[in-house]
């Protein structure tokens, strides 16, 4: 069964993509900018989250600037497959990462909200073709 998409509904949908995108901008951009303003935070995640210790500064810097980096592409739809991907990997990294925060849910209420930003992400890779409200590669 064919259906016909009308310009409502693809409109609709470029709103729906554009406003997913907008949000998960908003939350990687924030984690970006931590980085840079706390980096000292960032060495304590890596090393409770990821097992990784030694982190510094600077580690934090070139991190946060490389993160810099694929969150605007991302936001102006830059390499779509590429960029919506990393994003979507290094969320279900950092997502899957807190397991034990799921544990103790009741206690860790804020960790759950990881998951509808996942799931956002993989919509957005799914549908990036879709996805062209305000980008540069339409």
């Amino acid at each position: 069964m064919t259906q016909t998409i009308t310009a409502d509904t693809q409109n609709r949908l470029q709103w729906s993509l554009f406003s997913l995108r907008l949000g998960v901008f908003v939350v990687m951009l924030m984690w970006t900018l931590d980085k840079f303003v706390n980096p000292g935070h960032s060495a304590r995640i890596f090393e409770h989250f990821y097992g990784i210790s030694g982190s510094t500064d600077t580690i934090a810097y070139i991190l946060g600037g490389l993160q810099l980096v694929l969150v605007l592409a991302f936001m102006a739809g830059v390499k779509k497959r590429v960029t919506y991907g990393l994003i979507f990997l290094m969320h279900g990294a950092s997502t899957l990462s807190s397991y034990s925060q799921y544990i103790d849910g009741f206690n860790n209420l804020l960790f759950f909200t990881a998951w509808p930003m996942l799931a956002a992400c993989f919509a957005l890779y799914l549908l990036r073709d879709q996805d062209v409200k305000f980008t540069v590669n339409k």
